[in-house]
């Protein structure tokens, strides 16, 4: 715990501007983020006696190690740069909205040739437009299938479309009239966009007109004697109207807004977001938060409003926000929402009429999603607790591991050995840290030996990157001064780029010290504990010895009896079944078993895949496909001469004669074989992936 004064600032260092400022702790990483009207007068508020901070500040500021700030113009650039940061650095004090679930959207694929209406979840994406957020994905369904009598709008998937364009026939919903098929022509290009714009401009709200040009075309074909078209047109209408009384009319003046309302206690807030369009609530979706930091109602408006719109530009953001408070001061936010919508927006508290009543049923969603939070929650805080608490009690530490960090190691009979590291933070899982490895030290089967080279990986980054970030700068069980020798250095294979990967993102490579990001391995842990009994602790023990780490504890997970090994101990320690420390080592384990198991199967699918034709330089897969398909299978391209080969359409001499060189280097594989009945499928020599890869299916 440090104290706020070893890193406060000397007086007149702070400007007195607005910024943007940074609590940061020991290892460089950033906890919190705020901006300020005054630099100097807010965090001045940050450095006074710890007896009248609040107490999620104290602990705070006594976690921090130093702050820093970045002084901007105006308090809309402050805004806006403390999104970007909250967003970037995920800081564990400021609040941060989780949803409970992935909200599901109807989107129209407009950045593609033929427009498709699907069910979408997660980040939205570039030339896509997007309807809702839903509370289920059936609602979209029916919905969609409602519309697709009057806008008959592609909806299969690209193999699907594919397949029907190559076979010359639409699929069931082409017959039935519930497709355009454009797939096979029925349509151009033009007319069916045409037609998904119409779509989207319907679910958009601007319905009236679009269906009293539909009454007027059934009232001229009736007039015309055409009574089919006319009973089709009023079918059509009927659809639509079933469509749009499934949001009932809230707003009577066509009102597009946005209703937010909060609840909370003392120590967590629901906020629910009910989006009217046309004045039909268009969309509902809701938030759970822990109060980490001592915020206002408004202050939690606010956050709400950063998380809506922070990514939104044009009319994805309102005309009208209508909350329940107002954040202090609300000027800068309200010119953000003007500047991300590109005009006017007002943000306002509702005060009388029928936004005001709908205000309210938005705030009795609110109490009731907290409540219901509460009920499924609420005992998960105490029973986290407990479970680290009994932990540490049984392994005997000295503090609850706040951090665990979890390995397990998979492979198939000794091929495709890999091993995964899991983290877990409050007894939650933080699968933004999660890690992958490949076991390159050695070949073959050995568990023991993989544990010793995944653990010396892991804490030789940790310790490389305190001595990047200056906190370490000897090499451990070296005398003072002396540097450690080129062996020691290499004694286990160095990590890169390619040894480790993130489950959620993409990661970067090296460390990132300078800009708070979370870096590869740079947070210790206060728990190792790995899948395994006394063999693979003592590994696991033995690497971190080499490395002089003597902090950080383990113990290893035994699946047999559910038994807890520690270091150099003869006999397990043995958890209660009914204990709470007991179930989340169970859980930390799993993860780390699914985790390995799941990129272990990935890699083992790459490598049946593959084909000699995979090696061939500037040979993509589209000439690699059409050359399989011309020759039917390996063994007869083999066989073939380069005149041959170079009358594949797209494949030149050259090609041709890289292709040749490469399959006459390359040994014949065994052929396919059915297991179930022992029959070869293919005696010619072909690999089975190849084989797959011809006929379109997985091998």
């Amino acid at each position: 715990m440090a104290d706020p004064s070893s890193y406060r600032p000397k007086p007149g260092q702070i400007p007195d501007s607005p910024g943007v400022y940074k609590f940061r702790d020991e290892h460089g990483r950033v906890i919190y983020v705020g901006k300020a009207k005054s630099l100097r007068q807010r965090l001045a508020n940050y450095f006074q006696d710890l007896a009248g901070l609040h107490p999620r500040t104290r602990t705070m500021v006594t976690t921090a190690a130093s702050v820093e700030w970045t002084v901007v113009s105006t308090e809309v650039e402050a805004l806006q740069l403390e999104y970007s940061w909250i967003k970037e650095f995920d800081p564990r004090f400021n609040v941060k909205y989780r949803d409970d679930k992935s909200y599901p959207y109807l989107a129209v694929t407009l950045n593609e040739d033929f427009p498709r209406a699907q069910v979408m979840r997660g980040a939205k994406k570039k030339g896509v437009r997007y309807f809702g957020p839903y509370a289920h994905a059936w609602a979209i369904r029916e919905t969609v299938d409602l519309m697709l009598r009057v806008f008959p709008v592609r909806t299969c998937s690209a193999g699907v479309f594919k397949r029907s364009a190559q076979i010359g026939r639409p699929c069931l919903l082409g017959y039935i009239g519930k497709c355009s098929a454009p797939c096979v022509g029925r349509i151009s290009e033009a007319d069916h966009r045409e037609l998904a714009e119409e779509f989207c401009d319907f679910m958009a709200g601007r319905t009236g007109a679009y269906i009293r040009r539909l009454e007027r075309q059934m009232q001229d074909a009736a007039e015309e004697m055409e009574y089919e078209r006319a009973a089709r047109l009023r079918d059509d209408i009927g659809a639509l109207k079933r469509a749009m009384e499934k949001s009932a009319v809230v707003l009577a003046d066509a009102t597009d807004a946005d209703l937010i309302a909060v609840a909370e206690d003392e120590l967590e807030a629901a906020v629910q977001i009910f989006h009217v369009r046309g004045g039909r609530v268009r969309g509902q979706r809701g938030w759970v938060t822990d109060k980490v930091e001592a915020v206002t109602t408004g202050d939690l408006v606010e956050h709400a409003l950063q998380q809506l719109y922070g990514d939104e530009q044009g009319d994805a953001v309102p005309k009208e926000v209508l909350v329940p408070a107002l954040p202090d001061p609300v000027e800068p936010v309200a010119q953000w929402l003007t500047q991300r919508r590109g005009s006017q927006v007002s943000l306002r508290i509702p005060q009388r009429g029928d936004k005001k009543d709908l205000m309210a049923t938005v705030g009795r969603n609110a109490q009731q999603a907290l409540a219901l939070h509460k009920t499924k929650r609420a005992s998960d805080l105490t029973t986290r607790s407990r479970a680290l608490e009994e932990i540490a009690e049984a392994l005997g530490l000295d503090s609850v591991p706040l951090r665990i960090e979890c390995f397990d190691i998979s492979h198939l009979q000794g091929e495709d050995v890999v091993a995964s590291m899991v983290v877990f933070e409050d007894g939650l899982a933080r699968k933004s840290e999660y890690r992958r490895f490949q076991i390159r030290g050695f070949a073959g089967q050995d568990d023991v030996r993989s544990m010793h080279e995944v653990i010396g990986r892991r804490f030789r980054r940790y310790l490389q990157e305190k001595q990047k970030s200056g906190e370490w700068t000897e090499e451990p069980g070296q005398p003072d001064g002396e540097a450690p020798e080129a062996s020691e250095a290499s004694e286990a294979p160095e990590v890169t780029a390619g040894d480790i990967a993130e489950d959620t993102a993409p990661a970067t490579d090296g460390p990132l010290d300078d800009d708070g990001r979370p870096k590869r391995f740079a947070y210790p842990p206060q728990l190792v504990v790995v899948d395994g009994g006394a063999p693979q602790v003592a590994a696991a023990r033995r690497a971190m010895d080499e490395l002089g780490i003597d902090d950080v504890a383990v113990c290893g997970l035994a699946k047999r009896l559910e038994e807890v090994w520690l270091p150099g101990e003869d006999d397990p320690v043995v958890l209660p079944r009914s204990s709470e420390g007991l179930y989340l080592l169970q859980r930390v384990r799993d993860e780390a078993h699914r985790f390995a198991i799941t990129y272990q199967r990935s890699k083992r699918t790459k490598r049946l895949k593959a084909s000699p034709l995979d090696a061939v330089p500037g040979l993509g897969d589209t000439r690699r496909h059409a050359l399989l398909k011309h020759f039917g299978s390996l063994k007869k391209l083999r066989a073939a001469t380069i005149d041959e080969i170079c009358a594949v359409p797209g494949v030149g001499r050259k090609t041709a004669e890289t292709v040749a060189a490469a399959l006459a280097g390359a040994a014949p594989t065994a052929p396919a074989v059915n297991t179930a009945t022992g029959e070869i499928i293919e005696d010619d020599g072909a690999p089975p992936a190849a084989l797959s890869a011809e006929r379109g299916q997985e091998p």
